[in-house]
């Protein structure tokens, strides 16, 4: 962990995405690096595995990725050259309703708007702006809180995201469909519909749903993860597999370390080592869980409404106020009896998931974190609902707990998948309110996981502005 004898510079533990970027950063920057990774796979987060039955390649934890495609760090990378391949579903998103129809994300605003009628307008005067300056917008959001570059655009951005999910859906449109497909687009904050701030995911997910699409890596989230370490190793980084961290006294020498770990991690490894930020990381509050399950289909989810096999993505959860209802459940420690339930079929748009005329399927649900009922039966009933049959085609499932969840991913703590609660509370000021949030309180020690800012997601930007401050702060620049 201190500055000695050593072929390295700098030691990074974790190779999922931001443990990945933070290498590569200082690999640019003509620094010695090596990556540890405690299992035999890189990836963390953006892993594929054969979870089911032989032939069938499913993402074990994350599958769609639009951060990636928008993240200012992975735009400059060479991905395409080591690998990575984006593919797109014709439309990002489905909401499919009871009454048979499905409300479509659709690449282009004002195809989008056209079906919402009275909601349409509102719809694009709320978009448009944001949409049209989504690049300085993802050079806002996706960096430590900062004075900003772009004011205009982040305040208009600000005005609308610092509204709750509830409050902007009904305050914005009158109709259920306009109100639902933002419910389901909010609901990704893990956060009541009621808290301020959740409006901000549901608008950060629309935006780039038309400017960069809901892309999928071909071949399963794997793909990336093999990017980006390919990449690294290019620079002359270094991985190593299977080598788990138990102290950072374990840790090879080097002038800096940085974690791809959360809070509680991180005071588990410094052991008995003085550190005055000790105890306020103890109180980084962690966020609901979720339970998880993945299936081998006989063929595809029979949708009522045909429009949703246009789409990599599905979400389930019906109204506004259904949706509303069960994340204010999960916020209450209870698990709803209709969860709102997010789909991944990706296996429709890259037939190299699935033997032919076969498919696969994920969905996941909040839970309260650390729930350890089962909620695979109203995760099924939920896609029952809006594709009767579904059940029928299931050849194989392979079901994911939060208990087990942490236990292939150790950051996930409880079932937590974005780093900690995101509250605003907590939310601009993870895991610490201080002047370089990525600072451990150990020397020459950083934190670089998605307790950090921006947060979750699979973008990278956790590493890099770690990395960076690294540099500035520990290293010279190569």
């Amino acid at each position: 962990m201190r500055p000695g004898s050593s072929q390295f510079d700098a030691v990074v533990v974790g190779s999922g995405p931001n443990g990945l970027a933070a290498g590569i950063t200082l690999a640019r920057a003509g620094h010695a690096v090596v990556i540890l990774e405690g299992n035999a796979e890189i990836g963390g987060g953006v892993r594929s595995a054969a979870l089911t039955l032989p032939g069938y390649v499913h993402d074990v934890c994350s599958a769609i990725h639009p951060l990636a495609v928008a993240s200012p760090f992975f735009r400059t990378l060479p991905l395409a050259q080591h690998g990575v391949r984006w593919l797109e579903s014709p439309a990002p998103l489905a909401h499919p309703l009871d009454d048979g129809t499905a409300v479509m994300l659709e690449r282009s605003v004002a195809a989008t708007a056209g079906p919402l009628a009275g909601d349409g307008p509102a719809y694009r005067r709320l978009l448009e702006p944001l949409v049209a300056a989504w690049e300085p917008l993802a050079d806002e959001l996706l960096a430590p809180l900062h004075f900003p570059r772009h004011p205009g655009t982040l305040a208009r951005f600000a005005w609308a995201g610092i509204r709750s999910g509830q409050g902007l859906a009904a305050g914005r449109f009158a109709g259920e469909r306009a109100r639902a497909l933002f419910a389901g687009l909010a609901g990704h904050s893990v956060l009541p519909l009621e808290s301020p701030g959740s409006a901000a995911f549901g608008l950060v997910l629309a935006l780039f749903g038309h400017a960069v699409g809901w892309p999928l890596p071909e071949g399963g989230a794997q793909r990336l993860s093999d990017g980006l370490a390919a990449y690294f190793r290019s620079l002359g980084g270094e991985v190593r597999t299977g080598t788990p961290v138990s102290s950072l006294r374990d840790l090879p020498a080097a002038k800096v370390v940085l974690l791809d770990l959360t809070p509680r991690q991180l005071n588990a490894l410094a052991g008995g080592e003085k550190n005055p930020r000790r105890g306020r990381l103890n109180k980084f509050r962690y966020g609901p869980g979720v339970f998880k399950v993945d299936w081998a289909l006989a063929g595809p989810i029979p949708w009522r409404a045909p429009e949703c096999r246009r789409a990599a993505t599905v979400h389930l959860g019906g109204t506004l106020e259904e949706i509303a209802a069960a994340e204010g459940a999960v916020a209450q420690g209870l698990l709803p009896a209709r969860p709102f339930v997010l789909l991944a079929q990706p296996s429709l748009f890259d037939r190299t998931r699935a033997p032919a005329g076969k498919e696969t399927a994920w969905a996941y649900c909040h839970v309260p974190n650390g729930a350890s009922e089962s909620q695979l039966a109203a995760i099924e009933g939920q896609i029952e609902r809006f594709a009767p049959g579904f059940r029928d085609l299931i050849l194989a499932r392979h079901t994911a707990s939060p208990a087990q969840l942490e236990a292939y991913n150790p950051n996930y703590i409880g079932g937590d998948i974005s780093g900690g609660a995101n509250d605003l509370g907590q939310l601009f000021t993870r895991p610490l309110a201080q002047r370089v949030p990525y600072a451990s309180g150990l020397d020459s020690v950083y934190l670089c996981s998605a307790s950090t800012p921006p947060g979750g997601g699979v973008h990278g930007m956790c590493g890099y502005h770690a990395a960076q401050a690294a540099l500035r702060r520990e290293l010279k620049r190569g």
